[in-house]
């Protein structure tokens, strides 16, 4: 179960200017991280996110952050060290530009893997330990994220649980107003629910693959919550199940099921709202309407 990011992947070159020529900076800058598969180091691409950010008023600029945005260890870097990568690159692209134009403002945006990366930044930032202050960013949209946490602002209908990885436990500070949230019914990297044990200790570990040690005492937390909330009602389930279906050929079946059903794939048809506007559509028109 996973799915972002890259320093050595962003076109961020050398030391930033002090300042640049107006029309050189744009209104708005949206720096959009890609997930898992859907870029790479070598091959910069757009996945999901084009959706959203294709058709922007003029004074907008989107900035895709290229990253591994891989997961498992035979295919390069495992999740948590590509998702590092990620956090890192967007970092230094909104450091540049802040740097470079002091009056543009910022959108984050985060599919997947892309999302928890995104994420990770926008808590960042809205606790006060960014690389810009809180008022320059508007909008942070985060498409699946693996560390949604029920407190988040959803859009859509309501999901069980909460992401795969565990949430930010110190939230998002006081950029939590300009956060929106999506996650469709039955996506298994945003809405693991509660008392799933074999669920949350798969996205722990992932998270866990490269261990960041500024996060070590969210770890714990993770740890001890998933303890509190899942261990005896999960354990209960894997000692009832019956001999001939034991409770982990059941847990590998849904998530075989959640795969082949490509819910986590859906959301530029997964609608959120009463007049069958997708995630993505919204996500855009919330952009488009930050600029003016």
């Amino acid at each position: 179960m996973a799915a972002a990011v890259a320093v050595g992947a962003v076109s961020v070159m050398g030391a930033p200017a002090a300042n640049a020529a107006p029309d050189e900076c744009p209104d708005l800058s949206v720096i959009a991280v890609p997930g898992t598969w859907e870029t790479s180091r070598e091959d910069p691409r757009e996945g999901m996110l084009g959706l959203v950010t294709r058709g922007l008023p003029r004074g907008v600029r989107s900035e895709f952050v290229s990253y591994a945005a891989t997961a498992l260890p035979w295919e390069g870097d495992v999740y948590g060290r590509s998702k590092r990568e990620a956090v890192d690159g967007a970092r230094e692209l909104v450091r540049e530009i802040a740097n470079r134009c002091g009056a543009t403002r910022f959108a984050l945006l985060g599919y997947s893997q892309g999302a928890d990366a995104a994420g990770d930044l926008a808590a960042e930032i809205g606790t006060g330990l960014g690389v810009v202050t809180p008022d320059r960013v508007v909008a942070v949209g985060l498409l699946a994220d693996p560390r949604r946490s029920p407190a988040d602002a959803l859009v859509g209908q309501p999901v069980p649980g909460a992401g795969a990885g565990g949430i930010r436990f110190g939230g998002f500070g006081w950029l939590s107003p300009k956060v929106r949230t999506f996650c469709a019914l039955g996506d298994l990297y945003c809405s693991v629910p509660t008392d799933d044990l074999a669920g949350r200790f798969a996205g722990f570990l992932t998270q866990l693959s490269a261990p960041d040690p500024s996060r070590l005492g969210d770890y714990g937390l993770t740890l001890q919550t998933i303890l509190a909330e899942a261990l005896i009602p999960g354990g209960t389930a894997i000692l009832g199940a019956p001999p001939g279906a034991p409770a982990s050929e059941t847990w590998l079946r849904q998530v075989r099921e959640f795969v082949e059903s490509g819910v986590h794939q859906s959301y530029p048809q997964y609608p959120v709202d009463e007049n069958g506007t997708t995630a993505t559509e919204w996500l855009h028109n919330w952009l488009r309407d930050q600029v003016g």
